[in-house]
This record gives C-alpha cells, sequence and structure tokens, in this order.
C-alpha cells in the first residue's frame, strides 16, 4: 500500500502526514510507504486543487482538509 501526502510541506501537510503515520501504527500494518508529494506537477495530475490531500494506491481521498487519524484508519482496512 502506498499513502502519498501531497502538499507544499506546509504545517497542515505536516499534520496530515503524522496523521497517516498514526493510523498505520495503531493498525500495525507493516507494508505501507508514506511518500510526501511537493512537486506541484505531481500534484495537479491528481486533480487535486486544494492541499494538503492524500491519496491512497492511487485514488484521492481527501483534499484541502486534514482528515483525523480514525477517518484514515477507516481508508486503510
Amino acid at each position: 500500500m502506498i499513502i502519498e501526502i501531497l502538499g507544499s510541506g506546509c504545517p497542515k501537510c505536516q499534520e496530515l502526514e503524522d496523521n497517516a503515520k498514526k493510523a498505520v501504527e495503531k493498525l500495525g500494518l507493516k507494508s505501507v510507504e508514506i511518500k510526501h508529494i511537493r512537486d506541484i506537477d505531481e500534484i495537479i495530475e491528481y486533480g487535486v486543487m486544494s492541499t494538503p490531500a492524500i491519496v491512497i494506491d492511487n485514488k484521492v481521498k481527501a483534499s484541502g482538509r486534514i482528515p483525523e487519524v480514525e477517518e484514515i484508519k477507516g481508508w486503510l482496512k
């Protein structure tokens, strides 16, 4: 599984990345790669117009907000 955090690296983007890491940890998932995508061209390829955004296995799950750990856990199950 690949989780991508889309955003410039702003504090909100970092918070989303932290929430994703916590969700992975709480579920005890081992084969998960978390990437932070900062390149605007790559972000646009996903059709994301508002960051931060989270992409799981090439599917945009949320953009323009910071999902809570519990919500992210639901997407990972």
